[in-house]
């Protein structure tokens, strides 16, 4: 019996094995076919629709022709016309219109961006536009990086051929398009209908040896150039920008009348934008005049203060006992007796040079003190260099770097012709700038200050205005240094300092420029 049983189930569970196996495999194959079916054949590839969001990060939109756009909405107010000053060009190769849909997406902060393809030239054609209605349109070839800053209704129009980087702002035509290698103190000027950026009547801190317009000059041209580096585009003046930069800080000049020149330009660059000019003051109450060489306005709004202090030599002027008499004297060796109010600036910038003549120093004639010699003769630049090492001494010791970001001009050149300004020389016949590349002497005195700054502890960056100066023989007041029918000689012109508005606003542009580079942490000297 056992035999028997045993015999008769095991054909019973080979069977059930066979079929369960046979119909997983069934179920399976149906199962495959099932899955493929549901894949479309042609399947193409999609991407989803980039999201640009606001804020906090601009977001850059690649194309193939290396064609970027950081688009922001920060600080967007009245973008100006790209490159104002340039004709309309007929035979750009490339278009790019821009445009950013404001809430596609959650929230109504995020903007979808869509439409792109190449035309017949292989150029990328996009359009971007912004639930603000600013239409931005930009002709192209070569465009590497584009940043725009949207604004609302305005339209801003470009129009390049050899364009890196460009970025707009509300108030800037071009905010930069390579920072890096670029050398700002190479190029040419430009006229630019927009400008100047402020007039003699809408600012009130011109005296009255800048205000060339008040003095009775006609002719307007000069106030029209604008410094084009030739490899990067600088950004223009923002005085919005740079108050924000100054908050709660101290802008400081200190130097001769050239920097007093530069600083009443910065405090007519940064008065523009304020909105009750009571909250604009001297500190002491004193009027910008030649006679007093010290002041100190505070931007109430900004809790910031943009300070000027005279100091011809940086260092020390004395006097000295020489035989009977006490005569005057530089003291080379000691650092001028205003420096306390130099200490704890934010931001310090520094000139020497226009004073260091022959005819100023007494032809260093019994001039130059060092300890309790008074030198019986000493060469005018053996002396600079010695004045500047004094000066550079007293800027690593006292100047704190990770608080102070110090800056020193190079000499502004003077244009006279036929003689000094004592001796009949004379620049009225100049309206326009040298329009040509000429080569002139670099000045021994900038020389020597580069080298005494390379010696420094102290980081300090060099504003080399000497090279773009000497194109603006038409920047100086000539005859119109005072008021009609005030007594003066005619034969006596200023060919040393300059109109404002002028070409100090270009030197301050150069240090918007490298202040705001500072910050962005990409500035190189």
């Amino acid at each position: 019996m056992e035999t028997q049983r045993s015999f008769f189930f095991k054909p019973t569970r080979f069977l059930f094995c066979s079929f369960t196996i046979f119909s997983a495999l069934i179920f399976f194959c149906f199962f495959s076919i099932s899955i493929m079916t549901t894949v479309p054949s042609n399947a193409g590839v999609r991407y989803s629709k980039p999201l640009v969001k606001f804020p906090p990060e601009p977001v850059i939109f690649e194309t193939l022709s290396r064609f970027n756009s950081t688009i922001s909405e920060n600080d967007v107010k009245n973008p100006v016309i790209v490159d104002a000053h340039l004709s309309k060009q007929e035979d750009a190769s490339g278009s790019a219109n821009i445009s950013v849909l404001d809430g596609i997406q959650t929230g109504g902060n995020e903007s979808e961006v869509s439409g792109e393809d190449t035309s017949k030239n292989g150029a990328v054609q996009g359009n971007f536009t912004t639930g603000h209605g600013q239409e931005i349109v930009s002709n192209s070839t070569s465009v590497e990086k584009i940043e725009v800053h949207t604004g609302h209704g305005q339209e801003i129009v470009s129009n390049s051929t050899s364009v890196e980087k460009i970025e707009v702002h509300t108030d800037q035509r071009i905010e930069e398009k390579k920072s890096r290698g670029c050398d700002v103190w190479k190029g040419k000027w430009v006229f630019d209908e927009s400008y100047p950026l402020y007039t003699n009547q809408s600012c009130p801190f011109i005296d009255e040896g800048f205000d060339c317009g008040g003095n009775g000059r006609l002719d307007k041209d000069y106030m029209k150039w604008r410094w084009q580096p030739q490899d990067c585009d600088i950004p223009r003046f923002n005085a919005s920008r740079m108050l924000e930069l100054i908050r709660g800080k101290r802008l400081v000049f200190v130097g001769d009348s050239i920097n007093r020149n530069q600083w009443e330009s910065m405090m007519c660059l940064l008065y523009g934008t304020v909105n009750d000019p009571k909250k604009v003051y001297e500190t002491h109450g004193r009027k910008i005049t030649k006679a007093k060489g010290n002041y100190s306005f505070k931007f109430v709004d900004y809790k910031c203060t943009v300070e000027y202090y005279v100091s011809h030599f940086l260092v020390h002027e004395g006097k000295a006992r020489l035989g009977r008499k006490r005569v005057q004297t530089l003291r080379i060796d000691s650092i001028d007796r205003g420096s306390s109010r130099w200490r704890g600036a934010d931001i310090l910038i520094f000139n020497s040079a226009h004073w260091w003549s022959h005819f100023k120093t007494k032809a260093g004639v019994n001039y130059y003190q060092e300890g309790d010699i008074v030198h019986a003769r000493l060469d005018v630049m053996m002396a600079f260099r010695r004045a500047l090492t004094t000066w550079a001494s007293w800027v690593d010791k006292y100047i704190n770097p990770g608080k102070t970001r110090v800056f020193f001009r190079s000499s502004a050149p003077s244009h006279f012709r036929e003689g000094q300004w004592n001796s009949g020389g004379h620049c009225t016949e100049a309206t326009q700038p040298i329009n040509e590349t000429f080569n002139f002497d670099y000045p021994e005195k900038s020389i020597i200050a580069e080298e005494v700054i390379k010696l420094m502890k102290t980081q300090v960056a060099f504003l080399n205005i000497t090279g773009l100066s000497q194109y603006r023989r038409d920047g100086h007041p000539s005859i119109f240094g005072r008021k009609p029918g005030k007594a003066y000689s005619s034969s006596i012109q200023d060919c040393s300092h300059w109109c404002l508005p002028g070409v100090p606003d270009a030197w301050n542009e150069l240090l918007y420029y490298h202040l705001q580079s500072t910050r962005t942490k990409s500035f190189r000297d």
